[in-house]
């Protein structure tokens, strides 16, 4: 997937369904997530945008994850790409969860644009709030805009 450093944002409305396997063997789905607000973001370690984006997202989650805010890092980067992770955590600093999507997952997320890093907010209800592929300023800006009028907005 090649990496993306300009970026567009789109709003959008149902997110699909998405399941993934955690880096100790548990598999999650997205509607596991429902009462959260949740940032997917789809990343590998090749990307020198996904870089730049990763200490804004650390920034996010511990900024707003008391509030019910969660982030998940899908790493799209192959099987060649995996065995850095752990280094890369370190190197990072990485403080919120990291997974594998299933092929489904990043198909149905990832089929209009492979480009990377694709990011994904999500409101407490799983609808589809933002979509942002690439990043910089703009989207660092845009991105905290849509994930605080998310928190703001109450669930059913």
């Amino acid at each position: 997937m090649p990496p993306v450093a300009a970026a567009h944002g789109a709003e959008a409305g149902a997110a699909p369904a998405g399941a993934w396997t955690q880096a100790d063997g548990r598999r999650v789905r997205l509607e596991d997530l429902r009462g959260q607000v949740v940032v997917l973001d789809f990343w590998a370690t090749y990307c020198p945008p996904c870089r730049e984006e990763i200490p804004h997202l650390v920034r996010l989650q511990k900024q707003y994850g008391p509030k019910g805010f969660k982030v998940i890092g899908l790493n799209v980067g192959g099987d060649e790409d995996r065995p850095k992770i752990p280094d890369f955590v370190k190197a990072y600093g990485i403080q919120y969860q990291l997974a594998i999507p299933d092929e489904e997952t990043a198909q149905l997320f990832l089929s209009q644009d492979d480009s990377i890093p694709q990011t994904f907010v999500l409101d407490r209800r799983g609808r589809l709030v933002r979509h942002f592929v690439g990043y910089d300023s703009e989207v660092a800006a845009a991105l905290e805009a849509a994930v605080n009028g998310a928190l703001e907005e109450k669930a059913d």
